[in-house]
């Protein structure tokens, strides 16, 4: 039996499966087309490397993930940062981009879990005729299609990125966009076109996840429910302002997070430390991730402890 997909999807690897799925999910976004990728990184990749040309201009905040980073320094482009979440710094920068414009955001930050203003942020890249490019990693399942669905701007927004290995459980992404842009894609991003395509069962497995997504709603609200007793738990000056599942704890240095997050496994709570240079220095932190399965009592040993390691 064969169990991998023989080649890329331009030479023997394509199915009817996975383009049928394409337009399924691509439809449940409210999206004209999508693009299946075998990675989130792979998407971002394939998508910032190729779209943007010489002369013209990416303006990414300056939090963006690091697949998008990189996507963006292997095209020609023109690439300026934004301070976070700042609309008066993006606008300074639309004001002298060049060519044509991409600004690219994260819905939920998978760093500090926060979200951007989302509705000024696309009437600024309106206002400058530029593409706003969201990528919704971290808030499909969490905001049930994701936060674009929910504040109704699928039409306004140029593309999105939503990866299945999240809230899904499965691995893979898709671009969301026009028919315009999948058809580019496909003949011009590298990450798509060099790559073995993935397997049947890798489709099949991303499709179920999305049968299941709209019955998920008593694990979504029991999710809202850790997070929001999670957030009473510890001090807000304590935290990175996060309204999602994804909470931060400061540390200040490589050392202290460590010993924090040893100090947690200890009492028996899995909590990793995020080091610099991943993040910048002197902003290493303990990166929470609630989930709906958590208990009461996980997530009241969770404060307890990490109360206590903080004020000692």
């Amino acid at each position: 039996m064969l169990n991998g997909s023989t080649g890329s999807r331009l030479l023997s690897g394509n199915l009817a499966y996975t383009e049928n799925l394409e337009q399924e999910i691509a439809d449940y976004h409210k999206s004209e087309t999508g693009l299946i990728f075998n990675s989130g990184y792979d998407a971002n990749l394939g998508l910032f490397s190729s779209l943007p040309q010489k002369g013209d201009t990416i303006i990414l905040d300056e939090l963006i993930h690091a697949s998008i980073i990189d996507g963006s320094r292997l095209s020609f482009a023109n690439r300026y940062s934004f301070r976070h979440n700042d609309l008066q710094s993006l606008e300074d920068k639309l004001k002298v981009a060049k060519g044509n414009c991409y600004v690219a955001i994260e819905s939920v930050y998978s760093m500090d879990g926060d979200t951007p203003p989302i509705s000024e942020i696309q009437a600024l890249t309106d206002k400058y005729n530029a593409r706003l490019i969201v990528d919704e990693a971290h808030a499909v399942g969490l905001y049930g299609k994701g936060l674009i669905n929910q504040l109704g701007l699928e039409n306004q927004v140029f593309a999105r990125i939503v990866t299945f290995g999240k809230a899904l459980g499965c691995h893979g992404a898709i671009i969301l966009g026009s028919g315009q842009l999948r058809e580019y894609l496909i003949n011009f991003s590298r990450s798509f076109i060099y790559t073995t395509a993935a397997s049947f069962h890798q489709m099949a497995g991303i499709r179920m996840a999305y049968k299941l997504l709209p019955s998920a709603q008593t694990e979504i609200d029991k999710l809202w429910e850790n997070i929001d007793l999670f957030k009473k738990g510890i001090p807000a000056a304590k935290l990175i302002k996060s309204d999602s599942a994804i909470q931060c704890l400061i540390a200040g240095s490589n050392e202290k997070a460590r010993h924090i997050a040893m100090q947690l496994q200890d009492a028996g709570v899995d909590v990793r430390p995020i080091l610099s240079p991943t993040v910048p220095k002197g902003t290493e932190r303990l990166r929470i991730c609630l989930h709906s399965y958590n208990t009461p009592d996980e997530i009241t040993l969770l404060t307890d402890t990490l109360n206590k390691l903080i004020n000692d």
